[in-house]
């Protein structure tokens, strides 16, 4: 991982979208800090869109979606992407699978969350589970105390064991039934919101995150972003982040947005 501040000149005219993570990306400490928020205002303003790509429940994302300076984002690792039209004042809201299919789902995850509470000890529900429209989180470290590595590892066993796809974040470890993950709703997002192909314009894109979940898209976009602390999950990472940020969280990424606004 090389040093954001070393980005090249010569790439930096070509970016058009910020892709971001938000827990441990975009917040310090369960905050999101001035800085985050006003760097995100930064590209807006220099023509850049901005998409949150989030394991966030569906409440969130809608306020999100409605309020924060972005140009839509995606939630609950690919169960949707949400977007709102100004001028139509409308919200877009597009899903993976059909309410049917998500409520056969949630069925199948309840049972799950039993199986889970049962066998690991000290974790929790998270406390966002009742926004939530397709996905089950549980907290090992959010409002908890934080569990050791092997009740995380268990926990996500637990999922997989169910047939779910499970993913590690910062702060949970969300089971979902679908072949989805954030990259396939941010390709459906680009082509159906922004009219573009995604792997097309795949070097037109940064995207910035922290956690394992996030490894998919550190696959995909060559600029990729890790801030500081995305060096906690070094061990578990599919693929590391191309580019590192000096400070942590939400500072690191207002740290990326400087280099990448800087003529």
């Amino acid at each position: 991982m090389t040093p954001i501040k070393k980005f090249p000149q010569r790439l930096k005219q070509r970016i058009r979208y910020v892709l971001t993570d938000i827990d441990d990306t975009l917040t310090v400490k369960g905050r999101l800090p001035a800085a985050a928020l006003a760097a995100m205002e930064d590209l807006q303003q220099a023509g850049i869109r901005v998409v949150p790509i989030t394991g966030r429940p569906a409440g969130w994302c809608d306020h999100i979606a409605r309020m924060w300076p972005v140009d839509g984002l995606v939630g609950e690792n690919g169960a949707f992407y949400f977007y709102y039209d100004d001028m139509a004042r409308r919200m877009i809201r597009r899903y993976w699978k059909s309410p049917e299919d998500r409520h056969a789902d949630r069925m199948r995850l309840d049972a799950i969350q039993k199986n889970v509470l049962a066998a690991v000890p000290g974790c929790a529900v998270a406390a966002d589970q009742a926004y939530r429209e397709a996905d089950l989180a549980i907290d090992f470290c959010e409002d908890v105390p934080a569990l050791p590595n092997q009740s995380i590892d268990m926990i996500k066993a637990l999922f997989e064991a169910a047939g779910a796809t499970a993913r590690i974040s910062s702060i949970h470890v969300n089971g979902w039934f679908g072949d989805y993950d954030k990259l396939s709703m941010s390709r459906l997002m680009f082509a159906e919101i922004f009219n573009e192909d995604i792997d097309a314009v795949r070097s037109q894109v940064v995207f910035c995150g922290d956690s394992p979940n996030d490894s998919p898209m550190f696959g995909f976009f060559p600029h990729s972003v890790g801030v500081a602390n995305v060096r906690d999950f070094e061990t578990q990472l599919e693929t590391s982040p191309a580019w590192i940020t000096r400070a942590m969280g939400g500072l690191g990424f207002a740290e990326m947005v400087k280099v990448l606004l800087d003529p």
